[in-house]
């Protein structure tokens, strides 16, 4: 598969910033045949309309930000819509369900808008109920047509939801489309950033619609069911919904650690009622297997507990276990973004950048984190771009004369998973587990 001149720019840009880049990642993904395929059967799953999800498990450096990345890749390939949200412990909590749906939306994507799509998405759907009205005999110059879409779009939104789909988000949807149609595009926009809950949409945009208050927790759910279905109606096969870095919860207080688990524990009972929608997580094995964690709610803990015989693991369990990085696979890598990198000269930076400097450079990285190749991969990439960098920019550079690489300054949890300690500090009360929460 080719990649674009852009998306190697990309690719590259964000790996000098030690950052897995939202595209182009098919170029060097490498030894993760076995997962990838996995996420692709609940890919096929989704599509034929079943309600599905997924946890990635996995160490700090075995790729789980990687492989979500990659499912997002594949599913806009197959037609999907995606959002990948980060996990703050600052604005992301998982018992307030408007949280979740407000950085959903906010992240919306699709193969022709990376972000930011609900508006695109919306203007697909519209156009769809408009040709298959013309196309049962409506005449699109008639100057009730409008109101005929209008009441179409009703319908069909109450058909797709079964009627859940909250009063407001029919007005909110309506006023859109008549607002559009009025050429008012900052107010049809305004009442837009309402439908992805924006709390700082003006109260006169919201008189428009005949709409007060904001999206709230209790609703946010049935708000997201009514999106997913118009993602559909749109053309769409479905959305995947990423929530990367879960172990963050770890880090929370108590009862927001709590709330947060039950939280996902209704999002795993309730997703057989989301046709069409898979949900990612990715944790690590403390996120998971401790009474701070997954384990301390024995509702979500005999849902998704982690099933191992022999050193041997079935990718199709709730959790699929991400093996780390070995020596073998990181050189792997190395040779291929060496191979996609933009060069003048592709036979001088294969000779300065050569297979013995990257055995080399492996070698030095890993020697900082006492050769625990799990740990390192960014840091290792990061470096090995910046040798190319200097490689292409000063031809008298030489990497081998040069090498005197040591590691970057790790970062906390770095520093912390090479001195031998648990990622967070443990409290007494986490033998205790959590009540079990409704929201």
């Amino acid at each position: 598969m080719g990649i674009s001149e852009k998306d190697i720019e990309h690719v590259f840009e964000r790996l000098r910033s030690g950052v897995v880049p939202e595209r182009g990642l098919e170029t060097f993904a490498v030894g993760i045949d076995k997962p990838r395929s996995e996420l692709r059967r609940q890919l096929k799953l989704a599509e034929d309309g079943e309600g599905a999800f997924k946890f990635l498990r996995g160490g700090y450096g075995c790729g789980k930000t990687f492989m979500s990345r990659l499912a997002v890749v594949d599913a806009q390939a197959k037609g999907f819509a995606t959002s990948f949200v980060v996990v703050s412990d600052n604005d992301l909590h998982f018992h307030k369900f408007d949280d979740i749906y407000r950085k959903v939306l906010q992240e919306l994507g699709t193969s022709s808008c990376y972000r930011g799509a609900l508006g695109d998405i919306l203007d697909r759907w519209i156009a769809r109920v408009e040709d298959g009205l013309i196309d049962g005999g409506a005449d699109e110059d008639s100057p009730d047509f409008d109101e005929i879409v209008q009441k179409r779009m009703d319908e069909d939104l109450a058909s797709l939801t079964r009627g859940k789909a909250p009063e407001d988000m029919g007005r909110v949807l309506r006023a859109i489309f008549r607002l559009k149609q009025q050429g008012k595009p900052a107010e049809a926009g305004a009442l837009l950033s309402w439908l992805t809950a924006s709390e700082n949409v003006a109260a006169n945009a919201k008189k428009i619609a005949g709409i007060k208050g904001d999206i709230s927790s209790r609703d946010a759910m049935n708000y997201l069911h009514g999106i997913l279905e118009i993602i559909k109606a749109a053309g769409y096969k479905g959305l995947v919904i990423v929530i990367d870095e879960a172990e963050t919860i770890l880090r929370m207080r108590r009862d927001v650690r709590g709330k947060s688990l039950n939280g996902i524990r209704q999002i795993c009972d309730a997703a057989n009622q989301f046709k069409g929608l898979l949900w990612i997580f990715t944790g690590t094995p403390e996120f998971f297997d401790t009474r701070r964690g997954v384990a301390g709610l024995q509702p979500l803990h005999d849902r998704i507990q982690f099933l191992s015989h022999g050193g041997f693991s079935n990718l199709r369990q709730p959790q699929l276990e991400l093996k780390p990085f070995n020596q073998e696979r990181l050189k792997e890598v190395a040779v291929k973004l060496r191979e996609t990198y933009s060069t003048a000269d592709r036979i001088r930076l294969s000779k300065k950048v050569s297979i013995e400097f990257i055995d080399r450079l492996i070698k030095k990285v890993t020697e900082g984190f006492k050769g625990d190749v799990g740990v390192v991969p960014r840091q290792f990439l990061r470096q090995f771009v910046d040798v190319m960098d200097l490689a292409e920019e000063h031809e008298e550079f030489d990497p081998i004369a040069a090498e005197g690489f040591a590691p970057k300054e790790p970062n906390e949890d770095e520093q912390r998973l090479i001195a031998g300690k648990d990622p967070y500090d443990v409290e007494l009360e986490d033998v205790k587990g959590y009540d079990i929460l409704e929201f």
